[in-house]
């Protein structure tokens, strides 16, 4: 209130005065709002603290000039696969089947089969996910994987060469022996029942070498097999099927093992490391050395079958075509 009126004893207004006089007079507070004031909380008491007022804001300088430029955070496109980061070194080593299946999916349409191995593959780069218009995803692979299928190429270029030349010498000679020589033949072979007492199996043997003698008594052909092996990972695989050594032997009296030699020139296995029965031979320069002989089981007459593989197939070329050859260029 502005002032205070106090009556004295006598109703009148002196005291009212002398009041006024030593009482303060404080500005009435206004519990209405001025026209053209804005509206809003009261302001607070004076008794009340006040927040301290806010920093300023924290300016970062730029980097200095010679400093490179600040790297972007990578950016994936949402319809994209994520990228494949690369393996640590040492990480997985590749072999033949990893290559196998690079050429698998070259030739193919690309599905993905979620192995193991194809997660090598796209770990290594030589495979890249892409994702149709549809949603559906496939493999494609990629440069760093048609090199390594060339490369894979190369070296089974190189132990096929070799495996075919040893063959062709073993060919040669079985023709110089008197005999007539076949290779690559697929022949159907017998082999004993599974449990005794059960039916016969039959399987189709392929050898690489297939010989007769060269005569016209059905009893005295002798047939014999012959096995080429270059790679002693390849001999080992071969020793752990039984059931080709067995189709070997029923197609011939005698089965052989031809052995090469390594990039060391040292034989790929010893002769006491193939089964007792089947003959070794090995390969020393360009001679055929025996190792160990083979075992002759006598073969009174050969299938129906077998002979009408050999009919259509065509022998080796002899020595004595050759020796014509040269009379006629005389």
């Amino acid at each position: 209130m502005g002032c205070r009126t106090v009556f004295g004893p006598r109703g009148d207004l002196g005291y009212a005065e002398s009041m006024n006089a030593t009482l303060p007079i404080r500005p009435m507070s206004r519990s209405f709002p001025v026209a053209g004031a804005p509206i809003g909380p009261p302001p607070p008491a004076p008794d009340v603290p006040q927040p301290p007022p806010s920093s300023p804001p924290i300016v970062v300088p730029p980097p200095p000039a010679g400093d490179p430029p600040p790297a972007d955070p990578p950016f994936t496109d949402p319809g994209a696969p994520p990228p494949v980061l690369d393996p640590p070194a040492a990480a997985m080593v590749l072999g033949r089947v990893h290559a196998r299946r690079l050429r698998e999916v070259y030739r193919s349409a690309g599905w993905p089969c979620c192995d193991a191995i194809e997660v090598d593959l796209l770990a290594a780069g030589l495979l890249e996910r892409q994702r149709s218009a549809h949603g559906h995803e496939t493999l494609r692979v990629s440069d760093r994987g048609i090199a390594h299928i060339a490369s894979s190429l190369v070296v089974n270029r190189g132990a096929l060469s070799a495996h075919e030349a040893l063959v062709e010498q073993v060919a040669r000679e079985m023709t110089r022996n008197g005999r007539i020589a076949w290779r690559g033949l697929s022949l159907r072979a017998r082999l004993a029942p599974a449990e005794e007492g059960g039916k016969p199996r039959w399987c189709i043997a392929r050898p690489d070498v297939f010989s007769i003698r060269n005569t016209s008594v059905e009893a005295y052909a002798q047939p014999v097999v012959h096995e080429v092996k270059v790679s002693r990972a390849d001999l080992l695989g071969d020793l752990r099927k039984p059931d080709k050594r067995a189709a070997y032997l029923d197609l011939g009296g005698e089965c052989w093992y031809v052995l090469g030699r390594d990039a060391r020139g040292r034989p790929i296995a010893e002769p006491e490391e193939i089964p007792e029965g089947c003959g070794v031979l090995v390969q020393e320069g360009t001679r055929l050395v025996v190792a160990r002989a083979a075992t002759h089981r006598p073969v009174q007459r050969l299938p129906f079958g077998v002979w009408m593989a050999l009919a259509k197939a065509q022998p080796v070329q002899g020595f004595d075509d050759e020796a014509q050859d040269l009379l006629m260029s005389l």
